[in-house]
């Protein structure tokens, strides 16, 4: 399966609950954090939520 390199690139100073939830619930904590996950429909759904604090890529 395909993963995806999602870095933080935007405060979540200022955002909703829930969009701080779901940065949370993607394992990043701070700005410039970086994780790799799979491509799955469940974590394309969180990044689209909140892909304005993103910078999503593909890894291969």
């Amino acid at each position: 399966m395909a993963k995806i390199q999602i870095k933080q690139v935007g405060s979540v100073i200022g955002c909703k609950k829930s969009q701080r939830q779901t940065i949370r619930a993607l394992g990043l904590h701070r700005l410039n954090d970086v994780v790799i996950k799979e491509d799955t429909p469940e974590i394309k759904g969180m990044v689209n939520k909140v892909s304005y604090l993103l910078e999503v890529s593909q890894v291969d």
